[in-house]
């Protein structure tokens, strides 16, 4: 201190502490002379003693004054040293940037004009400084006065002019800086950091890309700010980053990808857009080394297939084909279709149609290219898979029904896949009523018919819900009878009494058809087994002629006007032949109300044949009541079934024991009327509990007051009398 006293004259340490800025600027002068002539000299013992004195007496100085005058007086010390000055730069620096911090704004102003005077002298040389000052120009760019603000700018650009020319800047050190910069939402600050980016960006000897992960996110959390210029600088750097990534030929994908992945699914409509662009690019870029990533990229592109932004959609679209086509590596596999499938069965309950419907795309690729892996992990999707049977979408449902139809080619995926469907029809009626016959059909087309009705009839004969096992019977009858996908098994049937396959069919339906006294006459008319019909409803009860039976009874009628009942009405023309046929038609016509549409329909139909008489030997009503005791023709033959004749007797006929069918309707029958009866009398007695707590809670209220009127002689009953 006292060596400093001694070549500073105390008339120049106190004009730098004047208020008026001309004496202080003189003063400084003063001081750069005095330094130059120490540096000739080499006398660096006093340098480092007067920069002491400027430093603790001036710049440190609770005067406002003091401190301006020993920022002005540092920066000329550094000018009089000139080429010494970069071993004084440890003195010299850190008090100049604590003043960036200073209360006192011109205090702040003038550091920024003493670091710019001090780095136009050292250039390269306070390289070492500079994440010190970096951090203090990024505070000062949002500097709430326009000269700091401003001061700072000018500083920014002569930093920013040294960094690029110097060989001594270190990227490796820098990085962490702007990384934890990079989350500040001050716009100044954000403009300014940009800046840094695309200036350090442009220097060829320094690496931004190898470094681009560390700050992506930053960039595009600025692609959703208020302020439109900041949108578009942090635009125009993404950009170029991008251009640089096609052109590299050694990217790090994987750490990008976290980042875009995230990004896609931002509520910023322009940072969506961006960052689906970005992984567009990456996937056709990065191709195999995205392989871990599959899983997290489609998560982000399903949603935005539904977006609802055209320019989104179009590029998810695109990029979800390109990485659908991309072929994973065997070694990989399994743990990359696990986890696709976990994303797709996510997506599954997606809001938006679209978005489910590429989710199902997708595991339906997977099990063409990876059946053993997926079925690996069937039980995790497969009651996703169930439940988006009742989706409200039927392209939806159709494409479900595909990948169920794909599981289900071994017999034991198929098996479950029926018993799983007949058990959501059981726990959910609606899904029956208003998807059961799209996915029955959609199910016999992929699947086969034949062997989808034959399995489904297999599970109802051993339905213990009744009331369920008839109304699925009856869905599964309706869709027969109105399907044109199921024309194969309408065929079949038609021929149950002559071709094998077709009576193996009939019986096989038959065990589950017994639920429905509709359905099994259904069967046996498509059957033309006319005889059997008939048998059937002359075993009908009292019991079995209720609403649900009518209801039922009216819809056949109406079908047999359709084309699926064609034969049957030509055959009505050749009533000697057709004899059951005709009993069981006009069986029908017994049962429905005479008023009733159907009835109507049914008598008209009727009355359209050939007039025929039914007496004679024909058709004789045998004494036991036997609908299958054979009556003698007039030339030797007997009548099984309309249409076919034989000369053995017997209750059979191709195969067919009718009389044990009979027998199997009328006791399925029976437990139905059982069930029906049980829950009838629990109706009864619920009611009648609800009517006994009625009148017990009317004894307990208050009774009207009786008004004390005495009778009049009309009051006075006589026999048979009201008393009123």
């Amino acid at each position: 201190m006292a060596d400093a006293l001694s070549v500073i004259p105390a008339a120049v340490l106190r004009n730098l502490a004047d208020k008026l800025y001309e004496k202080r600027k003189n003063a400084a002068l003063e001081v750069e002379g005095i330094v130059k002539q120490l540096a000739v000299a080499g006398d660096h013992d006093r340098i480092n003693a007067v920069i002491n004195l400027l430093t603790t007496e001036y710049t440190y100085s609770p005067q406002a004054n003091h401190r301006k005058g020993g920022l002005i007086s540092l920066a000329a010390a550094t000018v009089g040293l000139t080429t010494e000055a970069a071993q004084h730069l440890e003195l010299i620096v850190p008090p100049v940037l604590n003043s960036f911090a200073d209360q006192d704004s011109r205090v702040r102003y003038y550091a920024c004009e003493a670091l710019y005077n001090i780095a136009k002298v050292v250039r390269g040389d306070f390289i070492i400084f500079f994440n010190q000052i970096f951090d203090a120009l990024c505070k000062l760019s949002a500097d709430s006065d326009a000269n700091v603000q401003s001061a700072a700018h000018l500083l920014d650009r002569l930093v920013k002019d040294i960094v690029t020319e110097s060989d001594q800047f270190s990227i490796e050190e820098f990085i962490p800086l702007l990384r934890e910069r990079m989350n500040v939402l001050n716009p100044y600050v954000r403009q300014f950091l940009v800046g840094w980016i695309t200036v350090l960006d442009s220097v060829p000897d320094i690496d931004m890309l190898g470094f681009l992960p560390d700050f992506l996110d930053g960039l595009f959390n600025m692609l959703s700010d208020s302020s439109h210029e900041i949108r578009q600088q942090a635009d125009s750097a993404l950009s170029e980053f991008l251009q640089e990534i096609k052109n590299s030929p050694s990217v790090d994908y994987g750490r990008m990808a976290e980042i875009l992945v995230q990004r896609a699914g931002s509520s910023d409509e322009f940072t969506r857009l961006t960052a689906i662009t970005w992984i567009n690019e990456f996937v056709k870029l990065g191709g195999d080394q995205l392989v871990s990533y599959y899983a997290a990229i489609l998560g982000a592109i399903l949603p935005c297939i539904s977006d609802k932004e055209e320019k989104i959609r179009v590029v998810a679209r695109e990029t979800n084909e390109e990485l659908r086509a991309i072929e994973a590596d065997p070694a990989e596999t399994f743990d990359v279709v696990g986890a696709i499938l976990s994303v797709a069965r996510r997506q599954l309950s997606s809001e938006w149609e679209a978005t489910r419907i590429e989710a199902l795309h997708w595991i339906s690729t997977l099990l063409y290219r990876h059946r053993s892996e997926v079925l690996t992990f069937l039980n995790d999707i497969f009651e996703t898979l169930l439940k988006a049977l009742s989706d409200p979408s039927d392209e939806v449902v159709l494409l479900v029904l595909d990948v169920h139809a794909c599981i289900a080619r071994d017999p034991l995926h198929f098996r479950q896949l029926v018993v799983f469907l007949v058990h959501n029809f059981r726990l959910d009626n609606s899904l029956l009523e208003k998807r059961g016959a799209l996915i029955i059909r959609r199910l016999c087309v992929l699947l086969n018919a034949e062997r989808v009705y034959r399995e489904l009839s297999t599970i109802l004969e051993g339905e213990s819900n009744l009331d369920f096992a008839s109304i699925m019977v009856q869905a599964l009858n309706l869709i027969l009878l109105t399907s044109s996908e199921l024309s194969e098994i309408q065929d079949l049937l038609k021929q149950s009494l002559v071709n094998p396959a077709g009576k193996d069919l009939y019986v096989s339906l038959y065990a589950s058809w017994c639920h429905s006294p509709m359905a099994i006459i259904s069967l046996c008319f498509l059957a033309q087994t006319y005889q059997h019909a008939s048998a059937v409803i002359q075993s009908l009860v009292e019991e079995d002629i209720n609403v649900k039976f009518l209801v039922q009874l009216d819809k056949l009628i109406r079908l047999m006007e359709t084309p699926i009942f064609a034969y049957l009405r030509l055959q009505l023309l050749e009533p000697g032949r057709y004899i059951w046929l005709f009993k069981a038609l006009y069986g029908l016509l017994m049962l429905l109300p005479q008023q009733s549409a159907a009835f109507k329909i049914l008598k008209t139909r009727l009355k359209a044949v050939p007039s025929y008489s039914f007496n004679g030997e024909r058709l004789k009503r045998v004494p036991s009541g036997d609908p299958y005791q054979l009556h003698h023709m007039p030339d030797g033959f007997q009548i099984i079934e309309d249409g076919n004749m034989t000369e053995d007797g017997g209750s059979s006929c191709s195969g067919i024991n009718f009389t044990a069918r009979l027998q199997q309707f009328q006791k399925m029958q029976n437990q139905h009327r059982v069930l029906a009866k049980t829950q009838a009398k629990s109706r009864n007695l619920s009611t009648s509990l609800s009517k006994e707590a009625q009148r017990e809670e009317e004894q307990r209220r208050p009774k009207s007051i009786e008004l004390n009127i005495p009778p009049s002689r009309s009051s006075k009953r006589g026999p048979g009398q009201l008393q009123l």
